[in-house]
């Protein structure tokens, strides 16, 4: 189970304290068990502080919290701190990674579901695709649901997501993509026969909506299956 360490301070020496953390990432390199760390300032209180740390575990914390390294660098954040630091630990029970989610939805309930009207809470108006396949970028929620019924009519197909990663304001999806060419697609008449492609999606996000996205997928190799004698 994840686990998240909250570490609550005052300083009035946040450029020390910054410096003093870089130094404690580079000396535990290969070494530390934490895994991603927010820091954030106090809008009512430019003096207060508050670090959430992420562990794959409380058994990982605590591993991390033995390493030499991370003993000697609180010690000298102690110092550094008006007071002492408070720390909550917590065992995570829900984690919703929104992005995550919205981009699932896309592939999952309008490119295999054919809910074209999905797209409407999913994409920003001005929404711009980049797909090197098309030749040209595409722009609105308009030529979204135009390129997914595209597919639709020329596939009857599914998609299986692999690995989903997020940073920031973006979501990168592997994913491959399985069909039976049924209908008429890019001036190839249906042949009956099955295919697949693998490729990469990475949407980013605006306001909890999807405003832009790169897509890298094989389609060379799609349409040699398809011509295959």
């Amino acid at each position: 189970m994840t686990f998240v360490q909250i570490v609550d301070c005052k300083t009035r020496r946040y450029d020390d304290m910054n410096r003093l953390m870089d130094s404690w990432v580079a000396q535990t390199e290969g070494k530390r068990t934490a895994t991603h760390a927010v820091v954030g300032r106090d809008l009512a209180d430019a003096e207060h502080y508050v670090e959430i740390i992420e562990f794959p575990s409380h058994e990982a914390a605590m591993a991390n919290s033995d390493l030499p390294e991370t003993n000697r660098i609180f010690e000298e954040m102690v110092a550094l701190c008006d007071g002492a630091p408070s720390f909550t630990d917590l065992d995570v029970v829900r984690d919703e990674q929104l992005n995550k989610a919205t981009a699932r939805r896309f592939f999952e309930e309008m490119a295999v579901g054919g809910h074209l009207d999905v797209a409407d809470g999913l994409f920003t108006e001005n929404y711009r695709d980049h797909d090197p396949v098309k030749g040209y970028e595409g722009v609105g929620i308009r030529s979204v649901k135009d390129d997914v019924a595209r597919w639709r009519q020329g596939f009857d197909f599914r998609f299986t997501l692999h690995d989903q990663l997020a940073e920031g304001d973006l979501v990168a999806t592997r994913w491959t993509w399985q069909g039976t060419h049924e209908g008429d697609f890019m001036d190839l008449q249906p042949t009956g026969r099955e295919a697949q492609m693998t490729g990469t999606t990475i949407f980013r996000f605006e306001g909890g909506k999807i405003c832009e996205g790169w897509w890298a997928y094989d389609v060379r190799s799609l349409m040699r299956q398809l011509a295959a004698e």
